[in-house]
């Protein structure tokens, strides 16, 4: 049966449907029907009016009206409505549609109000609660749905009750949902048909009937996120045909036997030898490299560009920040010089004259590696034969920038994706779900682990003497502070005061002082001051999180540490502990924080791994924060699952996913007849990010 338009269910009409639309992305009923609850409420039980308190998050009760009156004038005007259960009496108040309510409620009737308890002036109120008349459907039965919904709903008299009345008047339009799962995968799982799952999660009976249509829910909307995404890679590694890289040669067994400065890791070992075999398949490669800071990525790029360079092909790193992009060419000049490589650097900052020298090497072959920023996607820059493309932190660059490197070949060149950033693993099988990922586990021998410490603001001297001592030895240190964007002004000027005190209590030092809203020139200028050891503080917010690398710095201290991420937390103190001198992270924090926050920065000095922190960040601060740190996000919109809670259904959905793949991989089984339809109902609207690593 096909769905009715939105605007024919049953107290709707054209302009709530335009609403929903515009307020909710409610375009249609089958929209309406994914618009899940956000949390639920018992309201099988009736609380006596004279047992009211604070503490009761919210209640129902039943009673009457004895009065309404109106209050006020202009925009301070209000209804409140004097209500009793017979035990007691408490205000009612709307602040809003206050003429509609007059006409809507009478004294005398009985009614059923749920809503939080407020006191004000020794009485107990409430303030826009829902009412329903006693013989109201699902009125005083079980648990209820709490929908969410828009200030400008509430303003326009939609809510939560609204919602649910013309969802459970679509489900009775509709009648049998149609099955959007094969029938072996019910089996298998023992779920509930599709039209149970909506009824229930929208009408539970009680928890239990509830906890089966999420079961339900949430396995399929994973599972079809996981189909689009394996179709779309299978389709990929199946067309992509990428340039066949069969020989390992000169320059790498050279750098390797004469060249390399230190042994690789059994980690650096196994990452390279996945690389190889990709590169040497005929397959185009799109692999993610995970790796904490210093754990070796740099070195796996390298010699994953001389095996370009060995069968006749050019490399290019493309890095997010200059100062990262020039770092990553000095380190890997030197590294490459002794073999006869010719590596260059294109930035912004490139003078005309050698950009003009640069392109002329990249036509003619004789320039090997090429390292850069954006710069490197300019129309202009064209290769003779690109083969491998390495991206530093790729979170960084828009999906359509990274996609641009893509055709600077006739054969799509080989793409290597770096990340210090650890990705939980739901994480990873969901935003780079098609691609192969590769984690480098191990740190090289000799490391020292960072030591952090947990610091208040009344232990600030003590702070400052150890510091002194790290100066006082020559080591260099970073302060960095928050930069919130709802107060930017204020959070600038107490980073001015931070470098001001901080120039006070150091004067023997040279202190740099980077913020975001520098210009790039100036902001290089004194990153460079750092790098270069010409100053030996740098104060900074955290531009610095991604891209200095300064191994004579041994202290990081995070101000406010309580307002940061644990992982952005982790990346901060990445930036030390890059030499062989002990290294510190220092948190700053208020002694009066909450509970949570104080168990945040607890497990920071407990751990170092960076994916346990991830993880933890993940349960602690959900998917969402995580996913802006990605910057490219997740290009679908969850309803129900919730990648910090799922992690077990994520992985039983995509197993089921490869399974009905590998069996049919056309998905042209008579058996599988509903996938492509649902497919296409839910990925047609949105650009498919798969196609792009």
């Amino acid at each position: 049966m096909a769905y009715p338009e939105l605007k024919y269910i049953k107290g709707i009409g054209p302009a709530r449907a335009k609403l929903l639309e515009e307020e909710l992305g409610i375009s249609s009923c089958a929209d309406l029907l994914r618009h899940f609850p956000s949390h639920y409420i018992d309201r099988s039980r009736t609380y006596p009016l004279n047992s009211l308190s604070g503490e009761m998050p919210a209640v129902q009760v039943r009673g009457r009206f004895l009065t309404f009156t109106t209050q006020g004038e202009g925009a301070k005007m209000r209804l409140v409505g004097l209500f009793t259960d017979g035990t007691a009496t408490i205000e009612v108040v709307w602040f809003r549609r206050i003429k509609a309510l007059k006409e809507l409620y009478h004294t005398g009737k009985e009614y059923i109000l749920f809503g939080k308890p407020q006191e004000f002036n020794r009485r107990w109120s409430l303030v826009h609660p829902e009412i329903d008349p006693p013989d109201a459907p699902g009125a005083s039965e079980g648990l209820r749905g709490v929908y969410p919904l828009t200030e400008k709903l509430r303003n326009r008299g939609v809510s939560s009750r609204n919602i649910f009345t013309w969802i459970q008047n679509a489900l009775n339009t509709i009648g049998t949902i149609a099955e959007t799962l094969p029938q072996e995968i019910i089996s298998a799982y023992g779920f509930i048909s599709a039209t149970e799952a909506m009824r229930e999660i929208h009408n539970p009976a009680d928890n239990a009937s509830l906890q089966r249509a999420r079961a339900r829910l949430k396995f399929e909307e994973l599972f079809y996120l996981q189909v689009n995404i394996q179709r779309y890679s299978n389709r990929r590694t199946e067309a992509a045909r990428g340039v066949r890289f069969p020989r390992i040669g000169h320059f790498f067994n050279s750098f390797y036997s004469q060249v390399l400065p230190f042994p690789l890791t059994g980690a650096q070992k196994r990452v390279l030898r996945e690389i190889r075999e990709d590169v040497g398949s005929g397959r185009q490669m799109n692999r993610l490299v995970q790796g904490d800071v210093g754990s070796g990525k740099t070195i796996v790029a390298l010699m994953s560009m001389l095996i370009a360079i060995d069968n006749g092909c050019q490399a290019c790193m493309m890095a997010p920040t200059e100062i990262l992009a020039t770092q990553h060419y000095e380190s890997l000049r030197a590294l490459a010089a002794p073999l006869g490589i010719n590596v260059r650097l294109l930035t912004g900052s490139t003078r005309k004259k050698e950009r003009e020298e640069i392109h002329a090497q990249l036509l003619d072959g004789t320039l090997h590696i090429t390292i850069g920023t954006h710069a490197l996607i300019e129309d202009n820059v064209r290769f003779r034969n690109l083969g491998l493309v390495v991206i530093d932190e790729q979170h960084r660059f828009g999906v359509m920038q990274r996609a641009r490197l893509w055709t600077k070949n006739a054969i799509a060149p080989h793409v290597l994706v770096m990340t210090a950033t650890p990705i939980p693993r739901t994480l990873a099988m969901t935003v780079y779900g098609d691609l192969d990922v590769s984690v480098i586990d191990e740190l090289p021998p000799g490391r020292k682990p960072i030591t952090t410490l947990l610091r208040f603001d009344d232990q600030r001297m003590q702070v400052y003497r150890a510091i002194g001592r790290e100066l006082a030895i020559g080591h260099q240190v970073y302060i960095v502070y928050p930069l919130i964007q709802e107060n930017e002004k204020l959070d600038l000027k107490s980073l001015e005061e931070g470098y001001s005190l901080i120039r006070e209590t150091f004067p023997s030092y040279r202190t740099a002082f980077v913020h975001g809203k520098m210009k790039p020139a100036e902001k290089d200028h004194q990153m460079r001051l750092f790098a270069e050891h010409e100053a030996h503080i740098l104060v900074a917010t955290t531009v610095i999180e991604v891209g200095v690398n300064v191994p004579n710095a041994s202290v990081m201290v995070i101000e406010n540490a309580e307002r940061f991420g644990l992982s952005q937390l982790h990346q901060l103190r990445g930036r030390v502990g890059r030499g062989a001198a002990q290294s510190y992270c220092i948190l700053m924090s208020k002694r009066k924080i909450a509970s949570d926050t104080r168990k945040r920065l607890e497990l920071m000095t407990t751990t170092s791994d960076g994916f346990l922190i991830a993880e933890a960040d993940l349960k602690m601060r959900g998917p969402g924060d995580l996913e802006g740190t990605l910057q490219s996000g997740i290009p679908f919109d969850l309803h129900i699952a919730n990648l910090a809670t799922d992690g077990q259904i994520v992985q039983i959905a995509r197993d089921a996913a490869c399974r009905l793949l590998d069996s049919d991989p056309t998905l042209s089984h008579p058996a599988h007849a509903m996938i492509l339809p649902e497919l296409q109902r839910l990925y047609s609207r949105r650009f498919d990010l798969s196609r792009i690593s």
